[in-house]
Order: structure tokens, then C-alpha cells, then sequence
């Protein structure tokens, strides 16, 4: 049984920067051993909620209690030391440091001498990792594990600093469906120890998963606060967005209906084979068309959509855009002939965060812009400002740094960047992964446009609901192949599961096209 008194509180927190009024008499409580969740979405005020729970910022107003004494913490350092542990989004480790010495960092353990204690760190560090499942060289430099396991060690660090609290900014972007599965039984393993937990994340099917109460926030100010159990998920969408339920149901997605599609495909995919990874797929994406590519981990989604873009290399396979044949395992050679794709993993492979939005949105379309080598500024302008009207891209100005935009803008701004080779096909990968429900629902809405307007899409999502409402047509992949296709009103959740289960009619996927 959970104690009454909790064991973090916010009390009338108010918070402002200059011209924003970030938190507006925000209050919020966490019991011992109960899994919160804090939601809202990008500029609701989560993230400075948290960074005056632990020190970043002081509140302007309001109080901070911890263990039911007021608080002021000078630093997270201060807020770490008294028991709050705080693991971010993006992980705040040292990649060339062993395993070991990332999950004692700046509490290494020493010897009488004073020395280093390198064998005891080892051990100890493979006990933590151990007792939560996590299995790892704990020896081996932190960046040579996936990103999965990384976020991990930073979770086995976290909840080792003998924690009373522990906050969880987005835990889940870069896991894996088995990695989230290890991250929920550390999270219940926490909760039967007592230990309160804030979980922010934009995944909801997650928050209803783990999580037993939720705070809403919404422009700064507390909308709800109670149990999670008592709201289903359409409410806390309506919510988080401040609109009626009725609308929320009407449009559950940003997605719309009855699109125009071409009769002749403008790409053809055939046979794409490669050792282990690929075997024999085969479809066709038509102008006006959004396919969904469908399948579990593993299944060979990404890979295909690399494979189609030349960055994955193949063994036998062709790639055919409007009838003629694509050189393979050559990325200029398919932008060439009209493809686009925006990878999964935005931080690493697409947006270059120090760089201004407009350095990001031209970064492609530079050669089309120079003249006798000389880049047009007026071009560059006039292509800036028209994408970022185009797609409602919210920054200070286009030379903001794109780092410091919202996930949802981050994505518009890759989006815009090959708009501007005005490409005839666009491969999205996980198009909506990590940004808040409002964003979503503006990059579903762009990609409808995008296919009104002629555009092939192929998108690859994970969940089932976004690929069931997105898409005219589904390639079901399992291990590498097609299992199956579906299209008009067999495109739904349960047929989608069955196919993925068992597998279907269509052995190499030609009818996806025919």
C-alpha cells in the first residue's frame, strides 16, 4: 500500500521566462511507489516542471517539497544527491567510457590508497545491471552497445544512486519493443520498492500500460490531475489538446479519406534480396497512394526502405521509378530519380542540430540553387519562408537553431528539406515516433496533403491504428519477406494482427501492385 503523504509535491509552481508565462500556479504530487505520468503536449510545461522540481531553474513563485520538507535545490547535482534521479531523453553519458565506469560516474569506488578500484566497479556495476535484467560487458566502451541498452545503462545508473525518486523524460524513444518490456519491469521493480516515478511520454498506449495516475498539462496550466484508470484514451487526448471529446472521435487521426490514386505506379520494387536481412520483396507505390509498410521488429521494414534509397546495400533486387531503373545502393541515384526519405532515428540521421532551420531545410537543394557555383541568398530566402509557411513550421526565426525546435517542428523541417527537390516518392520512417498527439496529428495531416497532391508515400510505423487510418494500401512483411497485402476495407487492426501472426495469400508481394 502506497503512504498517504507523498513523497515529492509541487505546490502553486509559477514560472516565467521573458514574454512566456511557463507555468501558470502549477501543482502536482507523487507518492512513494507510484508510477505518475505527466503529460501535455510540446510548450505545456513538463519540461520545466521537472527542471524546477531539480534545480535547473528556481520557481518564480510556489513551493518544492521532498520527503514532505520545502526545497530549493542550487543544481540536478543537489536534487541527485537528496534522491531524485532524473533520466533525459537524450543520453547524457560519456560513450567513451566503459559501461562500468558511465553507472558509477562521479562516485567511483577506490581503494584504502585512494586508488581507482577498477575490479569492485566492474562487479558492482554488472550486479546493478543484473538485477534489472539488463545483460552487458559492463567493460566495453558505452558507445559500442545500441542505443537501447545505452538508455538503459543511464536507467541502471539512475535508480543505483539509492533513489527515492526517479524521473523519466521520454525513456522509450530509442528502445526496442523487448528493451521497453526490460524498462517496465525495472519500473515495477521500483514501485514494489517503494520509489515514486514521473513518466513523461507522448506514447499513450504506454502510459496505460505502467502508469497508475496522471497529471495533464495544457499552455502551462494544470488541467487534471487523478487516476489514469478513470480516463480512456480519446478523453485524455481531448485533454491534452483542449477540445471536445465529440471532435477527438470524430477525427482520431490527423489522416484523411478518399484520396485519388494513380492507375500506372510510379515506383516498382522487384526480388530486393539480401543475406539474412531481405528475401524477394516485391511492390508498387502508385502516384497519390500512402502504402504502409507493416511488421514486427525484425520484420524488415527499415531496411527495405534504405534498400529502396540505396543506402542499404543488395544482393539482387531493382528499384524501377516512372518505368526506368534505379541504380541500387546509391542514394544520389535515387534522389536523382525522385525519391526522398526521412529515416527513423531524426537526430542521428537526419536534422543537423547545430545547424539554423534554413541551413537544414536548403542543406539538399543547394546545387539547385547555385548559379556558375554561387548560391542565390534571395532563393534561399524565398524557398525557406515558403516551406515553413507550407508545412507551419513554429521557430523564433529560420535561424533558430533546429536543435531547440519541438520533435514535431524538428520533423517538418526534414520534411521541407526534401520537399524542396519536390521528389515524386517519400519514404517516412516512424514519421510521428516521439512527438506529442497535436504534432502527430499536423504530420499525419501533411502527409495526407502530400498524396492529394501526387506524391507516392511509403510509410513504416509501428503502431497499428496510425497504419491502419494512413493507408490505402498495407505490405505486411515477416522475416524479411512479404507475408502479405492488404487494401480498401480489409485494412484494419485485426486483419493486420492476423497477417502478421500467420502470414497471407501473397507470397512475394507482385499483387501489392497488380
Amino acid at each position: 500500500m502506497n503512504e498517504q503523504a507523498p513523497i515529492l509535491e509541487a505546490r502553486e509552481v509559477t514560472k516565467r521566462f521573458p514574454g512566456v508565462l511557463a507555468l501558470d500556479r502549477v501543482s502536482f504530487q507523487l507518492l512513494p511507489g507510484e508510477v505518475h505520468a505527466l503529460v501535455g503536449e510540446n510548450g505545456a510545461g513538463k519540461s520545466t516542471l521537472i527542471k524546477v522540481i531539480t534545480g535547473v531553474y528556481a520557481p518564480d513563485e510556489g513551493r518544492v517539497l521532498f520527503g514532505g520538507e520545502e526545497v530549493s535545490f542550487a543544481s540536478p547535482r543537489d536534487s541527485q544527491a537528496a534522491g531524485i534521479s532524473t533520466i533525459y531523453q537524450e543520453i547524457n553519458l560519456i560513450p567513451m567510457r566503459s559501461v562500468a565506469q558511465n553507472v558509477f560516474l562521479g562516485r567511483e569506488p577506490r581503494t584504502r590508497f585512494g586508488l581507482l578500484d577498477s575490479e569492485r566497479m566492474n562487479r558492482e556495476a554488472a550486479e546493478i545491471l543484473g538485477r534489472y535484467g539488463i545483460q552487458a560487458d559492463v567493460t566495453a566502451p558505452l558507445h559500442s552497445l545500441g542505443l537501447g541498452t545505452q538508455q538503459m545503462v543511464a536507467v541502471a545508473r539512475a535508480v543505483s544512486l539509492d533513489a527515492r525518486v526517479v524521473i523519466m523524460d521520454e525513456p522509450t524513444s530509442s528502445l526496442e519493443a523487448r528493451e521497453v518490456e526490460t524498462l517496465f519491469r525495472v519500473i515495477r521493480q521500483l514501485r514494489d520498492e517503494n520509489i515514486g516515478v514521473v513518466y513523461v511520454s507522448h506514447q499513450l498506449e504506454e502510459l496505460y500500460e505502467i502508469c497508475e495516475k496522471v497529471t495533464v498539462l495544457r499552455d502551462g496550466k494544470l488541467v487534471h490531475s487523478g487516476d489514469l484508470a478513470e480516463l480512456s484514451k480519446l478523453q485524455l487526448i481531448a485533454t491534452m489538446l483542449g477540445r471536445e471529446l465529440a471532435e477527438v472521435e470524430r477525427r482520431a487521426t490527423g489522416f484523411g479519406e478518399n484520396r485519388e490514386v494513380g492507375r500506372e505506379p510510379v515506383l516498382r520494387v522487384r526480388g530486393l534480396t539480401r543475406r539474412y536481412v531481405l528475401d524477394g520483396v516485391s511492390f508498387d507505390v502508385r502516384p497519390g497512394e500512402v502504402v504502409g509498410l507493416a511488421g514486427l521488429l525484425g520484420a524488415g521494414r527499415s531496411e527495405t526502405a534504405k534498400a529502396i534509397f540505396g543506402a542499404q546495400p543488395l544482393d539482387s533486387g531493382e528499384v524501377q521509378m516512372a518505368g526506368k531503373d534505379v541504380k541500387t545502393g546509391s542514394p544520389p541515384s535515387a534522389i536523382k530519380a525522385g525519391i526522398a526519405f526521412l529515416p527513423e532515428d531524426r537526430r542521428s540521421e537526419g536534422i543537423i542540430p547545430g545547424l539554423s532551420v534554413r541551413e537544414n531545410i536548403v542543406a539538399a537543394a543547394m546545387s539547385r540553387l547555385s548559379r556558375v557555383g554561387l548560391v542565390s541568398e534571395k532563393a534561399q530566402n524565398e524557398l525557406v519562408e515558403r516551406f515553413m509557411e507550407r508545412l507551419g513550421i513554429k521557430a523564433s526565426s529560420p535561424d533558430q537553431p533546429v536543435g531547440e525546435l519541438s520533435g514535431g517542428n524538428q520533423q517538418k523541417v526534414m520534411l521541407a528539406r526534401w520537399l524542396c527537390l519536390d521528389p515524386k516518392v517519400l519514404i517516412l520512417d516512424e514519421p510521428t515516433r516521439g512527438i506529442d498527439v497535436g504534432a502527430k496529428a499536423e504530420v499525419q495531416h501533411l502527409i495526407d496533403e502530400l498524396a492529394e497532391g501526387g506524391l507516392g508515400v511509403i510509410m513504416i510505423s509501428s503502431e497499428l491504428e496510425e497504419v491502419v487510418e494512413g493507408s490505402d494500401r498495407v505490405v505486411v512483411l515477416r522475416n524479411g519477406s512479404v507475408a502479405g497485402t492488404l487494401s480498401g476495407d480489409d485494412i484494419s487492426e485485426e486483419n493486420l494482427m492476423e497477417t502478421l501472426a500467420e502470414g497471407g495469400s501473397s507470397e512475394n508481394g507482385e499483387s501489392a501492385g497488380e
